[in-house]
């Protein structure tokens, strides 16, 4: 018989097939019992030449521990889960650096899972029954009564990046919307805008309420001001480019775009440029979530931070603090929003992708600290 060692595995001849090497076998190439052979793999007590001896034998036979035997052993996986509408957008990625941050230094490993639909969301939180992590973030795009429903009898603890209703008693760190839409229209006002159209995504999803409803406040404590709104089909650039051009394909073209997030700022921007307007001469757009994008594309885009990476931060300690302490009462935090302007709202700033906030001392223009 001969033997073939690769990584974790032997290669027996005899049986022609890749077997597993197991720790009855490191135990008994390192000439001790299995349960010291565990106890030294494990960091458990052992003689020092126990522990030796042990880690050498699973070098020589290329011996990788069962990782989930050991996390049905322990009863947790050190595993936790991130599960947003779409991975694609750049705030969820900036959320989950910054999750990524805190949890790695816990010794969690973060899992990531997109959720699309309401439907998929239920989906996704049901299956945290079947053990595979051992707590979530879970940013949902729409909150419907059987999501809150299976969220209520989450077998692992769930911390979410949204709004609840009031009576959830869940963990959440919820974006202020009707912060950011405040700080837009009165930055708009104090720019001479004075006919504003509101480019909202679908209406049935949370931030799409939310912002709307923030927008339609605000615009009430303005009544010079005159305001309608068109929802787009999805928070994306695309979309958003579709329902700018509607728009501003009105008879009564308006002077100002509030995106009600990024994207579809980027594209309200790209519609104006094709339909011959000048940004910001002829038309301001101003977008939500102050992501990276904001900042690159040309004009800058004028944008509200709603705090993307301090709110997954604190995300994440909330959630490392529901596993340590399950009883603990729930914790709503909210994060403050601030406006940063842009060439895109602004003329007196240089139209480029290199406009720099610190240009503008005197329009509350600084990014937020993180």
């Amino acid at each position: 018989m001969v033997v073939w060692l690769t990584a974790g595995n032997v290669y027996n001849t005899q049986r022609g097939a890749l077997v597993r090497v197991t720790i009855t076998q490191v135990a008994a190439h390192a000439g001790v019992s299995v349960a010291s052979a565990s106890r030294a793999l494990n960091g458990q007590a052992a003689s020092a030449k126990t522990v030796a001896k042990v880690q050498h034998a699973a070098e020589e036979l290329g011996y990788v521990a069962d990782a989930t035997a050991q996390s049905l052993k322990r009863g947790r996986t050190n595993q936790l889960a991130y599960a947003v509408a779409d991975i694609g957008n750049p705030v969820y990625i900036e959320m989950m650096t910054a999750i990524e941050r805190v949890v790695s230094a816990s010794g969690y490993r973060l899992v990531m899972s997109s959720t699309g639909t309401s439907s998929s969301s239920v989906d996704v939180v049901r299956d945290l029954g079947r053990g595979y992590v051992d707590g979530m973030i879970l940013s949902p795009l729409r909150v419907t009564d059987e999501l809150l429903a299976v969220l209520a009898k989450a077998p692992v603890p769930v911390v979410v990046l949204g709004r609840l209703p009031d009576d959830a008693s869940l963990d959440t760190v919820p974006a202020d919307s009707f912060t950011a839409m405040r700080l837009v229209v009165e930055h708009l006002v104090a720019e001479g805008r004075g006919d504003l159209a509101f480019v909202n995504g679908p209406s049935d999803t949370t931030p799409g309420a939310f912002r709307r409803d923030g927008f339609a406040a605000a615009v009430v404590a303005h009544p010079a001001i005159s305001a309608r709104s068109v929802d787009a089909d999805d928070f994306t650039i695309t979309a958003g480019y579709d329902a700018a051009r509607r728009a501003l394909h009105d008879d009564h073209r308006p002077d100002a775009i509030v995106a009600a997030n990024d994207l579809i700022g980027i594209g309200a921007i790209r519609a104006a440029e094709d339909l011959g307007l000048a940004v910001p001469g002829d038309i301001t757009v101003t977008g939500v979530d102050n992501t990276e994008l904001a900042g690159i594309i040309r004009p800058g885009l004028t944008s509200v931070d709603l705090g993307a990476e301090e709110r997954g931060r604190v995300a994440a300690e909330l959630l490392l603090a529901r596993i340590a302490e399950p009883e603990r009462p729930a914790h709503t935090v909210a994060v403050a929003p601030a406006l940063v302007v842009r060439g895109s709202s602004h003329a007196r700033l240089p139209n480029d992708a290199g406009t720099s906030d610190a240009e503008a001392p005197d329009l509350n223009n600084e990014r937020p600290a993180r």
